[in-house]
């Protein structure tokens, strides 16, 4: 059976798409373009891939959480299509030096490079440029966005991490607390504060991971376990859509199942070790724990989730009380916030929603690293920044973290290069032209399969001692509330 940091790795490294694999691509995709790489002042990498011919726009990508290698797409069917294309490429490592959560230095490095390849590259020209990211790279890419400062003409942002770090750090300490509290009160399992060293913090992270999983795993062969579970799963925002069919609204035993199996069961993959050990990562960027679980209102939490009729009818079957285990969490809830991280965390990590130049972003329905609640969130925030009409955001019926075919990726790219053409989004960007544009491209990039779909809110407590912490990320400083999950088609 594999590690949970081998798991870890191996994710990690199909996010950001390894270098060999994107040179082997290379090699086959496009034998006319030209490659250049160099060194920034931090000592990241850059790398770009410039076709002949070239279609004046270039893309610059910003890789997901993982190993700090430089990639300028990714994956290498993309890749290849994209430079068959005409576009250009290009991408950073960010600074090798420090944390895979590497937003101290990420949306530097990225610009940085794009200075670069304008100045040393492409001089002859003027071009197009185009902000590209994935999961922790939609986040940087949403950054860039409000920070462009007329260095990129939009952003495609796909998987984004676009509530912020602070919001992401929250809600998976609120159900890794409470899988801990309600499923294995006795264990001491540690949940925060992995920044001893980065081998004795893998450790930490890896060996509570191991018994959280281990306590969710006992936890789904009984009534009793199963209910609890639900009620973590609304915390985390998970999924109910994790097995081969999506449930029934009101299937609720059909409804956990599939949490469990999106997030808990064991396997090659296990969304739960990922998160617990990406911690120390997020802690070691931050030099602490920017989120704790001291003031957190779980019963409210709960209550204004859309999950709550799930919950409450498997406490129901189970006869266990939820009011009992909710007062249970909020009395016993100990863990305190570092405000140096958080500040650290709000500064770097989370967006203000100050759109500059117009973007898109795509997200599938079922994501159980970066929930799609997530673009509810960050639709609201963009909102209250006044910029809702730079901003569109389409969702792909599929499962899985980042998982898009290379056609609703170039989909989505052709809509945002409409929208810089004709100064308005129109109908470019609704799931029914973004499926005609997908279904235009050739067969071997997968098509597309948009829906008319919009999330609901994500579940994430503030907890009211963040008043004194500066800047919020949140709409309130006490909580952002509500999760789920529901969908039309048209």
């Amino acid at each position: 059976m594999q590690q949970p940091r081998t798991r870890l790795i191996r994710l990690a490294l199909a996010l950001v798409s390894a270098a060999a694999l994107f040179a082997a691509a290379s090699a086959t995709a496009a034998p006319t373009s030209a490659h250049y790489s160099g060194t920034l002042p931090d000592g990241a990498t850059w790398i770009a891939d410039v076709p002949t011919p070239w279609n004046g726009t270039l893309l610059l990508y910003s890789h997901g959480y993982g190993p700090l290698n430089a990639a300028d797409a990714p994956d290498p069917t993309t890749r290849q299509a994209l430079l068959g294309m005409g576009y250009a490429i290009a991408g950073s490592s960010y600074d090798p030096h420090g944390s895979w959560w590497a937003l101290g230095s990420a949306v530097r490095d990225q610009f940085e490079t794009l200075a670069i390849v304008r100045r040393t590259v492409l001089p002859w020209a003027p071009m197009k440029a185009f902000a590209f990211g994935t999961s922790m790279g939609g986040l940087i890419s949403a950054l860039e966005d409000q920070d462009s400062g007329g260095r990129i003409d939009g952003a495609l942002t796909t998987c984004g991490i676009v509530a912020g770090a602070n919001n992401l750090n929250q809600y998976q300490l609120d159900g890794e607390y409470a899988l801990s509290q309600l499923l294995a009160p006795s264990e001491q399992i540690q949940l925060t504060n992995f920044v001893d060293g980065p081998s004795r913090g893998f450790a930490d992270s890896a060996a509570s991971a191991a018994k959280l999983l281990a306590a969710a795993d006992a936890a789904q062969g009984t009534p009793v376990g199963r209910a609890r579970l639900a009620l973590v799963s609304a915390f985390l925002n998970v999924s109910p859509w994790g097995g081969s069919s999506i449930p029934n609204i009101y299937d609720y035993a059909g409804q956990e199942q599939g949490q469990f199996e999106d997030y808990f069961a064991p396997g090659p993959f296990n969304a739960l070790t990922f998160i617990v050990e990406g911690r120390d990562q997020i802690e070691a960027a931050a030099g602490g724990e920017g989120s704790g679980t001291v003031g957190v209102d779980f019963s409210r939490l709960l209550h204004e989730s859309s999950y709550y009729p799930e919950v409450r009818a498997l406490y129901n079957e189970a006869g266990l009380s939820l009011r009992t285990d909710l007062q249970a969490l909020e009395r016993n809830a100990n863990l305190r916030p570092d405000k140096a991280a958080y500040r650290w965390l709000a500064r770097t990590s989370v967006p203000t929603g100050r759109l500059q130049v117009p973007e898109l972003d795509l997200h599938t329905v079922s994501d159980q690293l970066v929930p799609v609640q997530q673009e509810n969130y960050y639709h609201r925030l963009v909102a209250r920044a006044g910029d809702s009409p730079l901003l569109r955001q389409a969702f792909v019926l599929a499962q899985g973290h980042c998982n898009f075919t290379s056609a609703d990726l170039i989909a989505g790219l052709h809509a945002l290069e409409s929208r810089l053409a004709t100064g308005r989004w129109g109908d470019g960007a609704t799931a029914g032209q973004l499926n005609a544009a997908a279904g235009a491209l050739p067969a071997g990039l997968g098509g597309g399969d948009f829906i008319p779909y919009w999330p609901n809110k994500l579940t994430a407590a503030i907890p009211a001692t963040r008043h004194s912490f500066g800047r919020p990320d949140s709409f309130s400083a006490r909580r952002s509330t509500a999760s789920g999950f529901s969908w039309h088609r048209g």
